[in-house]
């Protein structure tokens, strides 16, 4: 990430009770978050969902969709094994989540590679009310139009200042906008929030950008301010996966680890050791 990003004297840090409070709303509410999902990830996506103290439910069919998701705290729809199936059942559930006042959290993974993943991307988002926008920086650059690029489902990266490019997507598309990376960045298009937790074992694992579209699907099924939810639920994963690496001796050991630390992460944990800056 460039210099905007690391440094700034406007910067402070948002108070550790409050991504602290929200780990605690999900763990006691535990809102049913329902997924319409990619059929790579979709097993790690039940269970990391479960892992943050929330319940998952993958339902895609068009006859049940509707039915599904008035049950939901949260809907999240992911784009990167798509169907025209898929696609209409996505635009049926989240037409519902709309009438009944549920976020839906949108993962447009590979935007930007296909005519027909680009075009799906914008059609959600020109149809639907989408709460939250999740994706790495290529795919924020492409919906922003501003310049990005990616390769298969894998960022290539953005042209520019990545937090000017997610504050010129969250104020094109209406939507919070939460741009995963080394530093995550998560705006409405005024406030910026800055997550700097994580760890690199985190890109070198497939699945870990559908993970978080999950945990920050339980976070915003608790709030009511979705930037302020997703920076939480990106600073609760970014700690899991901090912690994960510290005894993880391959790919998948860490991936196990990362489970067993989220599952484990208390809200004092988070309180502790959350780093997110503010704007």
């Amino acid at each position: 990430m460039p210099d905007s990003t690391n440094n700034s004297s406007s910067a402070r840090f948002v108070d550790g009770a409050i991504p602290a409070g929200l780990l605690a709303a999900v763990r006691s509410g535990r809102p049913l978050v329902h997924h319409i999902t990619n059929s790579v990830t979709i097993n790690d996506c039940a269970n990391i969902t479960i892992c943050a103290g929330a319940a998952p439910v993958m339902a895609e069919a068009p006859e049940e969709v509707a039915g599904m998701v008035a049950a939901a705290g949260a809907l999240v729809l992911n784009i990167g094994t798509l169907s025209a199936a898929q696609v209409e059942a996505m635009l049926i559930a989240g037409r519902r989540a709309n009438e009944l006042g549920i976020p839906v959290v949108l993962d447009p993974v590979g935007v930007g590679a296909t005519e027909f993943r680009t075009a799906t991307a914008h059609r959600l988002l020109d149809t639907l009310d989408i709460a939250v926008l999740k994706g790495n920086a290529g795919e924020i650059g492409v919906l922003a139009g501003t310049g990005g690029s990616v390769r298969g489902v894998d960022s290539g990266g953005v042209a520019g200042d990545p937090v000017e490019t997610a504050r010129e997507c969250a104020r094109s598309t209406g939507t919070v906008v939460a741009m995963t990376g080394a530093i995550d960045v998560v705006t409405d298009g005024s406030r910026v929030f800055l997550v700097r937790n994580g760890n690199p074992a985190m890109d070198r694992l497939s699945g870990t950008g559908c993970m978080a579209s999950s945990v920050t699907a339980a976070f915003v099924a608790v709030a009511d301010d979705y930037a302020v939810a997703s920076a939480a639920a990106l600073a609760a994963f970014g700690l899991a996966g901090e912690r994960a690496a510290c005894g993880a001796c391959g790919p998948y050991t860490f991936r196990t680890a990362l489970f067993d630390e989220l599952a484990g992460l208390s809200p004092d944990d988070l309180a502790g050791h959350a780093r997110i800056e503010e704007r």
